[in-house]
């Protein structure tokens, strides 16, 4: 491979090695170029002190000289060698001049000087191709003037010297301070290896958490998002083999059902029996049709960790479709299917979400809700400002039923209905991924069934 797709992501250890390799050397310059800056202030400091020093001797001998009368030109001679310890008489200078720059006074780097009839203070120059620091001083009187100089190069050497003295031990301790680099940051990556060991060494059941006690704080949050991971995959894991179970064992006796119809209507030969098998064998197709669709629903909804889409909602084409779609099982039992909606301007259930899951949400309300009314009573569908509910003439449900609501696979007793007992579950799983929820009880007046749907504070206030 080539390009990204064949480049393999570099290991946190040799980031890090590779991060103190440019830094180190980065601050280690900025270290040596503020201790410049601070050496050259002080050495020019140091120097130029001594030079006004010197300027300001030669002044007195001079004056003294002028008071005897013995104001002559004077060549200072270098001394006898070895004289001077260990000190360069060639990179310092000295001379003096009078008023009309005639030389009264200099030594052999001094008479290179050029006389300044006017210069007072510091002056750099160049004096055949040497850089020099020279202090001018004129007399009072302006009877003469002098200039006590020096090399830069002097001073630039003891500035080397002085910077040199911290580059040295700085160079030779960072291979060293590399190599401990490496071995600490090996040490410190070691829970990851082991938590990258413990991971790899795992089969694909095996879903069980991270320690956490012996984990660092800086991995903490890396391992407790895992460990929350394999709690929502293990939790996923459980209800599917839980839905698989279920499944198998509602489906394993419509199933027989059917088979046994079949058996009965291929072998009869009464016509009646026949017809009859035929038609319980139509019903169980309807009721295994049904099952399975609302298995279907079940397994979409729970698989969904949000909202598919997230729109404004407009009920009026929801409830007509869901109406249209119940119609039949209505006029098969002689329901009457009514709606009632807010007086205007209030809106019915102002909410964003997702017209297709919200259809499934009322359809299974209104199925219900139309199955288990007495024969030719009625269900109406009652929009609010901040809920809607279904509710039929049937008998109020009992406290222990009302607990047990939204069990899978499980529907009231002595029900002639057809059902998968999947519709309230379902129900309330749309509702939770819309941020509502689900209450059954009954009306005002104890009377009836109502499902109600809506924000929790609403349903609470009707509580």
């Amino acid at each position: 491979m080539s390009g990204d797709a064949g480049r393999r992501p570099q290991s946190l250890q040799r980031r890090l090695l590779l991060a103190v390799l440019v830094a180190a050397p980065l601050l280690w310059a900025i270290t040596v170029g503020v201790a410049t800056d601070s050496a050259q202030t002080e050495v020019d400091e140091m120097f130029d002190s001594e030079l006004i020093r010197l300027a300001g001797t030669v002044h007195g001998a001079l004056s003294g000289m002028a008071a005897k009368g013995e104001l002559t030109e004077i060549e200072l001679k270098p001394p006898a060698e070895g004289g001077t310890g260990a000190a360069e008489l060639e990179d310092m200078g000295l001379a003096a001049w009078d008023a009309e720059g005639r030389p009264l006074l200099y030594d052999e780097q001094g008479a290179r000087l050029p006389w300044r009839r006017d210069a007072s203070g510091f002056v750099d120059l160049q004096v055949d191709g040497i850089a020099w620091r020279v202090y001018y001083q004129q007399a009072a009187d302006g009877r003469w003037s002098v200039a006590a100089a020096q090399r830069q190069e002097e001073r630039d050497e003891l500035i080397w010297g002085l910077l040199s003295g911290q580059l040295a031990p700085w160079l030779l301790m960072l291979p060293a301070l590399l190599l401990a680099l490496a071995w600490a940051s090996r040490r410190a990556l070691e829970p990851v290896r082991r938590i990258a060991g413990d991971l790899e060494g795992r089969d694909a059941d095996s879903l069980r958490p991270l320690p956490l006690d012996e984990t660092p704080s800086e991995l903490r949050p890396i391992v407790g998002s895992m460990n929350a991971l394999f709690e929502r995959i293990e939790a996923a894991r459980q209800r599917e083999r839980r839905f698989t179970a279920d499944a198998a064992h509602e489906l394993r006796t419509p199933l027989a059902l059917l088979r046994a119809q079949w058996d009965v209507a291929r072998n009869s030969s009464d016509p009646g029996e026949r017809a009859h098998a035929e038609g319980r064998l139509e019903a169980g197709i309807a009721r295994m049709d049904r099952l399975v669709s609302q298995m279907l629903a079940l397994s979409r909804v729970e698989a969904a960790e949000g909202l598919p889409q997230r729109r404004p909602v407009d009920w009026v084409p929801i409830v007509g479709q869901v109406m249209s779609d119940t119609l039949p099982l209505a006029e098969r039992r002689r329901i009457e299917l009514g709606c009632d909606w807010p007086e205007p301007p209030a809106q019915p259930l102002p909410l964003d979400g997702d017209p297709a899951l919200l259809e499934i949400l009322l359809r299974n309300l209104v199925d219900n809700a139309t199955r288990y009314a007495p024969e030719g009573g009625s269900v109406t569908v009652v929009f609010e400002p901040d809920a809607l509910r279904v509710e039929n003439d049937g008998p109020p449900l009992v406290p222990e039923l009302l607990q047990r609501l939204g069990e899978r696979f499980r529907r009231p007793e002595g029900q002639a209905e057809s059902g998968s007992g999947l519709g309230v579950s379902i129900v309330q799983r749309i509702a939770v991924l819309h941020g509502l929820e689900m209450r059954y009880g009954a009306r005002a007046d104890g009377t009836g069934v109502v499902a109600r749907v809506g924000r929790g504070a609403s349903l609470r206030s009707h509580e």
